[in-house]
């Protein structure tokens, strides 16, 4: 009895409960699926487009580098295995293809949804005095724990809706990042010109260019990092790019940080309400123009200013001269806050699609260990 519980996964489907509660077995990968070390490619037979996708270890654009058009080696639906690199990473495929070397591929019956996570839950370990390879040999002996067709079929239906989500949110969010490189490239004038490349209607007048100190005051926080405090009740601004809390405060938005030294030196947060900030943090508030434009030609300009002048060998760190000297672009108010509220918009699709992706994935890693074995 203590083996057949030990064998049950902790969340099931409705219907596999009960007296319905079967035990899963434990299968050899071997004795499940014909597994077949991938080869070198034909160089006379590959072309960019065509019917059977040629396959490599790595999973962008699903591992594909090109096609054959009247050859393949693995029937689907079959799992793929990174033999070297990602070492023991699976991926489903549901269609004929072609394996290249350091790839594995198991042609089975089971469900290859099921059988894609069932393998990523495994751990590898592989010994070797060169680079470290998964072998056919090695995967043949790993051991998995099989349940009936139908819950497989179950489970793997759930955790292809869940991939599909994650990849549907991922690629929006990859689409609106590109969007806003695009419109930053474009919404700004380049190279302190007086026009940028694109603009909102009515607005025809030419930009100026004003010093940032001239449009914001600008300081830096007095305490430690140290000073932290996990449940303090204000958000504490470091070098970092995490936010902490603090039961003091020193400043009240609406402000602009800028991280002054550190790994991500010139990192900037919007901060609002009150809040207190590291001595290398640096804080800016009174703004004579609108913020989130501010912000986002701040973020233009400062990487630059950065990598001009910092020296060869040294952590990069940002002196107040950077700061109070860097050159804005600056148009009419009415214009900042059309560029800053568009800007703004971007922002908010980003962050919705990124909490959106953090939260599938944590919902997926929760329902990998509650629901296999």
């Amino acid at each position: 009895m203590a083996e057949e519980k030990k064998n049950i996964p902790k969340l099931r489907f409705r219907e596999f409960t009960g007296d319905n509660a079967n035990a899963w077995e434990p299968r050899k990968l071997g004795d499940i699926g014909k597994i077949t070390a991938g080869g070198d490619i034909d160089k006379n037979e590959i072309t960019s487009s065509g019917k059977y996708p040629v396959i490599a270890n790595g999973l962008t654009n699903d591992g594909v580098i090109g096609y054959y058009n009247n050859y393949y080696r693995i029937s689907g639906p079959a799992v793929t295995v990174t033999g070297r690199g990602d070492i023991g990473l699976a991926k489903a495929r549901e269609f004929n293809f072609t394996p290249v070397v350091r790839l594995l591929a198991i042609e089975t019956k089971q469900n290859v949804i099921f059988l894609e996570n069932s393998i990523n839950r495994l751990q590898f370990f592989v010994e070797s005095t060169g680079v470290p390879q998964l072998t056919a040999v090695q995967l043949r002996a790993y051991r998995i724990y099989l349940t009936t067709t139908i819950e497989q079929q179950k489970i793997g239906s759930f955790f292809k809706y869940l991939d599909e989500l994650i990849t549907l949110h991922q690629r929006m969010l990859d689409e609106y990042k590109t969007l806003k490189k695009t419109m930053l490239s474009k919404m700004f004038p380049k190279n302190s010109e007086k026009y940028p490349e694109l603009r909102f209607s009515g607005f025809t007048d030419a930009w100026e260019l004003r010093k940032l100190g001239e449009i914001a005051k600008i300081t830096t926080g007095k305490l430690d990092a140290n000073a932290m405090d996990q449940d303090g009740i204000y958000d504490f601004y470091t070098s970092g790019i995490k936010k902490y809390h603090i039961n003091s405060y020193s400043f009240e938005g609406p402000a602009i940080t800028i991280a002054g030294n550190g790994a991500t030196v010139g990192y900037m947060h919007l901060a609002d309400g009150k809040f207190d900030a590291y001595q290398r943090t640096y804080v800016l508030t009174d703004f004579d123009g609108n913020r989130q434009y501010l912000f986002e030609n701040i973020g233009l300009k400062l990487p630059k200013k950065i990598k001009q002048e910092s020296r060869t060998g040294n952590i990069p760190y940002i002196v107040l001269d950077m700061l109070t000297k860097l050159l804005i672009d600056y148009p009419s108010i009415n214009e900042q806050q059309k560029i800053g509220s568009f800007f703004k918009y971007l922002d908010e699709l980003i962050t919705l699609h990124q909490r959106e992706l953090e939260l599938l994935k944590t919902l997926k890693k929760t329902m990998l260990q509650q629901m296999f074995v």
